[in-house]
């Protein structure tokens, strides 16, 4: 492509982008904005997204899957039928068509992927089976940011599998798993796997791919000895010993309460602290944990900490809320993600004050005792080995000493609602510390189970004659994010340095003063020609611009490779090949087309 014919243009001036992979984009000439979370790929930057995908392509055949592409406007019946049609909430678009039939515009493809397998897969000699798309999602972000990163249009590659048991789908989520790995690593996107809640994708277990910035919006928790990371939605911790008399260890994520984490050597356990008589105390102007603590001479883990929510069933939204009472050691936070997740997938929001003390609570001083009936009470599992804690006495500016769950209040549920943090004790290993990153979520692999067969009543006929539910799981990538990212994670201060399998051409061509030697011109535009045959993708500088404005462009656009032209360079029967962020070197002219075939070819395969 000679630049005097390609659409669009750099720019000089840096421009208001929230960052850096966006500004770049934008001056760059890859992208355009249209509106607030809706861009327009410049040829430039739809070269580089079909290299993507072609790339996601290449993984995905490699892996077995089958390319289909299905509708993007779907009938809003699908989603009823699944149970999702509330639980996305404000996110999905809803629309009506000249009928007033009620239809959707799809952010994910589980409801007509289960649909179309259930109208044509009959019987086990059908299975395995995995269909992919790559296809244009559509999700009503609040805040669409980070340009590519998060916005309200987008090309997504799904992926579902489906398989007769726990072994086949097994197999097929390890396919997938290992083409992403594949597929970021020829991108130029260094990711780390990390265990994930499921969301409202749903099913038995996930995990994202992230790509560690500053710039995420997902923050993960690695362990530095062993390698285990998950974001903080998900992660296991040991919590952190308390000061109190030696006779209970710290609780483990898993396994019952005291239970020491995987990987940790059982400690030798004393005697527990026995009850003691609860005692009400004054303690005006101590309606956080901080304050008691400090007032008591107390640690916060001594205490126990009061969350109050209001649960919505997203299935029943015009159902009133359940009141929940959430109660935590009181160095711990609730993770609402978790607490969700126990109560089957209740939208959360905080109860009004007016609606505590109705129910008989004060704010500040609130705790379950006597109040289990009023509310639904689920206990994080630090509190079930923590003896004689602080709480509160339902009365405005006192608490209660040596409250002791069991014996002065019962909950409902006992799980795991508590909040990973930087520095605490990794539950895998037992001795490592969970360190905190910021990260984007470029992709997720779901083990799904039946929660879609058997919404759309998909069974097959099994090899024994029985009739079977198959099993699934899905798999998303985000193709723009890797646009992005690869820009996020391959620049400079002078522009853009495009891994080469996916760069929108491999050599930048540049010819200086041409139109004062025509010598130049000709040898140039012969080279180019050159190049094109030998299958090498150019783009080619020939305007009539300054040397000085041609090398910036050209590190800014960040091509693999600049090839200079000039009349020194030619009267020495040389060409000038810098790779990007490299040194220069001269080269025989005779030479170049072979050099660069050959330093090609590896990053074209991957």
């Amino acid at each position: 492509m000679r630049m005097t014919r390609l659409f669009g243009h750099t720019r000089r001036e840096r421009t208001d982008a929230d960052t850096e992979n966006l500004d770049l984009l934008l001056r760059a000439g890859f992208i355009d904005q249209l509106a607030a979370g809706s861009y327009t790929y410049m040829p430039l930057g739809y070269r580089t997204k079909r290299k993507v995908e072609a790339i996601v392509r290449q993984e995905m055949d490699r892996a077995g899957a089958q390319e289909v592409f299905m509708p993007a406007i779907q009938p809003s019946e699908l989603w009823e039928q699944s149970g999702r049609y509330d639980v996305f909430g404000a996110t999905l678009f809803r629309v009506t068509d000249r009928r007033e039939r009620a239809l959707v515009l799809a952010p994910t493809h589980e409801e007509v992927i289960t649909r179309l397998f259930r109208d044509h897969a009959q019987s086990y000699r059908d299975l395995p089976a995995t269909l992919y798309q790559i296809q244009t999602k559509f999700r009503d972000e609040a805040r669409p940011r980070g340009g590519l990163i998060r916005v309200r249009e987008f090309t997504m590659k799904d992926a579902y599998s489906f398989d007769m048991d726990e072994a086949g789908l097994d197999a097929s989520y390890t396919a997938m798993f290992e083409a992403y790995r594949r597929i970021f690593a020829r991108c130029g996107v260094p990711t780390v796997p990390v265990e994930a809640d499921s969301g409202a994708i749903g099913g038995k277990g996930s995990q994202e791919f992230i790509f560690i910035a500053d710039i995420g919006e997902d923050t993960i928790l690695i362990c530095n000895q062993c390698g285990y990371a998950a974001n903080t939605e998900k992660a296991e911790f040991v919590r952190p010993a308390t000061d109190r008399p030696a006779g209970t260890s710290p609780s483990s994520v898993r396994g019952e309460p005291g239970e020491p984490p995987r990987g940790a050597q059982p400690a030798e356990t004393p005697a527990p602290e026995p009850p003691l008589p609860t005692e009400e105390i004054a303690t005006p102007g101590t309606s956080t944990i901080e304050a008691l603590a400090q007032l008591l001479g107390i640690p916060a883990s001594r205490t126990a900490k009061a969350v109050l929510l209001a649960a919505t069933n997203p299935h029943h939204p015009t159902d009133p809320p359940e009141a929940v009472f959430a109660v935590i050691r009181g160095d711990l936070d609730v993770n609402e993600i978790k607490l969700s997740n126990a109560l089957g997938g209740r939208e959360l929001a905080p109860l009004t004050e007016a609606r505590i003390r109705d129910l008989g609570a004060v704010p500040g001083y609130a705790s379950p005792i006597g109040l289990e009936r009023r509310f639904r009470v689920v206990a994080d599992t630090s509190i079930m080995d923590a003896p004689n804690l602080v709480a509160g006495a339902n009365r405005e500016g006192y608490h209660l000493r040596n409250v002791n769950v069991g014996r002065d209040w019962e909950p409902e549920i006992v799980t795991d609602i508590a909040l990973g943090r930087h520095g605490h004790t990794c539950a895998r290993c037992g001795t490592g510390t969970l360190e905190e990153r910021r990260g984007i979520e470029m992709g997720h692999v779901f083990r799904l189970g039946t929660i879609y067969t058997q919404a759309f009543e998909v069974n097959v006929l099994a090899e024994d004659g029985a009739r079977r539910t198959p099993i699934m799981g899905c798999y998303g990538i985000g193709v723009d994010r890797i646009v992005a990212a690869a820009v996020e994670a391959n620049h400079d201060d002078s522009g853009i340095r495009w891994p080469a399998a996916i760069a929108p051409y491999e050599v930048h061509l540049v010819a200086l003063g041409a139109s004062r030697d025509p010598a130049v011109a000709t040898d140039a535009d012969a080279l180019y020609e050159e190049l094109r045959a030998a299958g090498i993708e150019v783009l080619y500088d020939d305007r009539d611009e300054s040397a000085g404005v041609k090398f910036n462009d050209a590190d800014l656009i960040g091509l693999p490779f600049r090839l200079t032209v000039s009349s020194r360079n030619l009267k020495d029967g040389l060409v000038e090949v810098q790779p990007r962020g490299s040194d220069a070197a001269r080269l025989a002219r005779s030479e170049v087309t072979a050099h660069l075939v050959e330093q090609l070819t590896a990053a074209r395969t991957g």
